[in-house]
């Protein structure tokens, strides 16, 4: 079946065209991006403002063409944090839902976790064992600790790379101070959190998905996307501590000019490092593999669950 993915975060909404079936792993056919910036587009009273949610509805109404005409039969759309946060995602999504026909879901942090976890759990199999994931958002941190595809523990925490950005490293470049002052609150911010998650047991594998993890990787040495998804990535905290005192000294328009770090992301990748740093340090992990599947793969992986197994043959003798 060919799929639609739309996700709507808190920098870009994406539109994953994918031909996907049961058993097999998703295919991508096209992707297309837009960079709006949603979490920056929500006013002192917790709203969307008119312009942002305006673009969020032409958005949608133009990638749900899009999807149409690549011949996806459906398309399943969600949304994270900067809609979650927003107290009038109720009114912008049924201006969504009737300029489109479409249904945006909002997850929930938890569910964010559950389904990265459940990507990252298919992806490196059963003999993994088991398995520590983080995420790193534009509005938030997801973290899960689990044996099984349901993992047991999933948090979300409101640490993304963007959030941070706004909320503590307005300078370009940021204040030196600051940034010491952020590294000790993101310490304590995570002390709970990161105990909670080591409870069910120390893991055999941890694992970082998404944007802002591969970026940190590519910038401490890890293979360029061209090389592919299988060739094995990883990044260290000791890499990111010497990258953050590197790259903490640029302006965002130099930081775009390095390699692995795009123009929507380079505002952000001093918090992104920031945070991936602080939960690596709380957690005590020294070295994270680098899945290319995360939330996105995940949705379609819990659609696909949901489709009839195709019909058993047998061979005749």
């Amino acid at each position: 079946m060919r799929l639609g993915v739309l996700d709507v975060g808190s920098n870009t909404v994406h539109m994953l065209v994918v031909d996907a079936r049961p058993g097999g792993p998703p295919a991508a056919m096209s992707s297309t991006k837009a960079v709006l910036r949603l979490a920056e587009q929500i006013d002192d009273d917790g709203k969307m403002t008119a312009e942002g949610s305006a673009a969020l509805v032409t958005t949608i109404r133009d990638f749900t063409t899009i999807a149409e005409s690549s011949g996806c039969g459906e398309i399943m759309a969600f949304a994270t944090s900067a809609v979650r946060d927003a107290t009038n995602s109720d009114e912008v999504l049924k201006k969504v839902k009737k300029t489109s026909g479409l249904d945006v879901f909002v997850l929930s942090g938890v569910d964010e976790a559950r389904l990265t976890s459940l990507a990252v759990r298919r992806w490196y199999g059963w003999s993994a064992g088991r398995i520590l994931a983080l995420d790193i958002g534009g509005g938030s941190l997801e973290m899960s600790n689990g044996l099984d595809e349901e993992p047991e523990v999933a948090i979300s925490l409101p640490l993304g790379a963007g959030r941070i950005t706004r909320e503590w490293l307005r300078e370009d470049p940021p204040d030196r101070r600051r940034i010491g002052v952020l590294r000790d609150w993101l310490d304590a911010e995570l002390k709970t959190p990161a105990k909670r998650l080591r409870e069910p047991g120390k893991p055999n594998l941890a694992v970082g998905s998404s944007k802002t993890f591969r970026s940190l990787a590519r910038l401490t040495g890890a293979a360029p996307s061209s090389a592919g998804p299988r060739v094995r990535r990883t990044v260290t905290q000791d890499g990111i501590r010497q990258l953050i005192s590197f790259i903490s000294r640029m302006t965002t328009a130099d930081r775009a000019e390095l390699e692995g770090v795009s123009a929507d992301r380079a505002p952000q990748i001093v918090a992104g490092a920031l945070v991936a740093e602080a939960t690596m340090r709380a957690l005590g992990v020294d070295t994270l593999e680098i899945c290319p599947w995360a939330l996105r793969e995940g949705v379609i992986l819990r659609r696909l669950d949901s489709e009839p197994a195709g019909p058993m043959t047998t061979a005749t003798p």
